[in-house]
């Protein structure tokens, strides 16, 4: 492994986001055509006799895979509004989850699990 660390500016990148958007739709458009029964005899029989009502499956599921890119890509650009631009070019090195290593406002009394003391 490198010792390169990726910045957020290159773990973040648009196309890369368009790509989570797309897989996102795409499993919901699989998701509606398997639901919908697009891959049945009886469903592909009544489409081709015209008895079939309503949307047809692909239609259907072209619908919600777009709908899912949409919302999906929308909720990714909110995301994005919350990173701040500083951030950007700072180097990941360390698990984004845990606290900073230099944060030790609070005493060890107050630390969690141990009892506070009474004075």
């Amino acid at each position: 492994m490198s010792d390169e660390k990726p910045t957020r500016r290159d773990i973040l990148r648009p196309l890369h986001l368009l790509g989570i958007a797309l897989g996102c739709g795409v499993f919901a458009m699989v998701v509606t055509l398997v639901s919908t029964g697009a891959f049945t005899a009886r469903v592909n029989t009544a489409i081709a006799n015209g008895t079939y009502d309503g949307l047809t499956p692909f239609a259907l599921g072209l619908v919600v895979g777009g709908g899912a890119f949409i919302a999906t890509l929308l909720i990714l650009a909110m995301l994005m509004l919350a990173v701040d631009p500083a951030d950007v070019t700072k180097t990941i090195d360390r698990p984004v989850l845990f606290d900073a290593e230099g944060d030790a406002d609070e005493p060890d009394s107050d630390a969690p699990g141990r009892p506070r003391r009474s004075e």
